[in-house]
């Protein structure tokens, strides 16, 4: 099965981005730093009922550098801790190329400041894995590399599973949850493919990014062509073998650079998990 690049993508579709598309909002836009909160409620029977209403952003695809202004990274942040969550989660692509200022990552996340865990992503192994783990981790961002880790949260361990990323050929599920325990499970991974391989009807939550939510939407022709690369699950909420998969549309690339967006606006998510007794 041929990998999806954003190359092969934009050639696919540019024909049909000639004609202007009307931008959808789905939730709440902070127009002037060109990014969305959607807010999200996830329904979960393996979630431990002290976690119900557990508050948790996800931040994907920051592509710190050329791909985004640190301006849009700056104010994200700002509304990420308005927002009081309980848990951030960072699901890869911090930067996009070795030229980018790996050093600068960690200065942007550090205001953060709920607990926070995160996954690398493909242009990180393609760009220094290892700096931006040790920055990452010297700001106090737990980095899962096939890792899981215990947070506690209102009273109750709450157990997020690292699952890396997959399109450099990282993962490895079966280490990535040895040890983990049984409620209250969040999977984190950068390729949304990953969740094919997840346990199956554990009624899990997995977030990923990765797809920039097709980076240009055009209805109908962009999900044929993520079907026909092999990744189906490209934005937004899916059901895969029993477990639920949000697909994050990331901060990285739009206005002002070279890879434009359209219909698919750069995104902060915010999902409320909610305790769901078994039928």
């Amino acid at each position: 099965m041929p990998r999806l690049t954003r190359r092969r993508l934009l050639q696919s579709l540019s024909a049909a981005a000639l004609t202007p598309l009307a931008a959808r909002a789905e939730r709440k836009m902070i127009a002037t730093e060109f990014f969305e909160v959607s807010d999200v409620e996830v329904h979960l029977t393996s979630l431990d009922p002290a976690h119900d209403g557990l508050r948790v952003v996800q931040l994907s695809d920051l592509h710190i550098g050329n791909g985004v202004p640190d301006g849009r990274i700056i104010s994200a942040v700002r509304e990420v801790n308005a927002l009081q969550p309980d848990l951030v989660v960072l699901t890869g692509d911090f930067v996009t190329s070795k030229r980018d200022p790996l050093s600068r990552v960690p200065q942007l996340l550090e205001p953060i400041a709920a607990p926070r865990v995160a996954v690398l992503g493909n242009h990180d192994y393609w760009s220094g894995a290892r700096e931006l783990h040790d920055g990452l981790e010297r700001i106090g961002v737990s980095v899962l590399q096939n890792e899981n880790t215990a947070v506690r949260l209102k009273g109750v361990d709450f157990h997020v599973i690292g699952v890396d990323d997959s399109t450099t050929q990282h993962d490895d599920v079966d280490v990535a949850y040895r040890g983990a325990g049984k409620a209250s499970r969040l999977v984190l991974t950068h390729t949304p493919n990953a969740a094919s391989k997840l346990p199956a009807w554990e009624d899990v939550l997995c977030l990923s990014g990765h797809t920039h939510g097709g980076q240009w939407d055009v209805p109908r022709l962009t999900q044929g062509v993520f079907r026909t690369v092999g990744q189906p699950w490209y934005r937004g909420a899916y059901r895969v073998r029993g477990n639920q998969l949000y697909v994050n549309r990331g901060l990285g690339f739009g206005r002002g650079t070279r890879l434009p967006r359209i219909n698919s606006d750069p995104e902060v998510t915010l999902i409320t998990l909610r305790h769901r007794e078994p039928v």
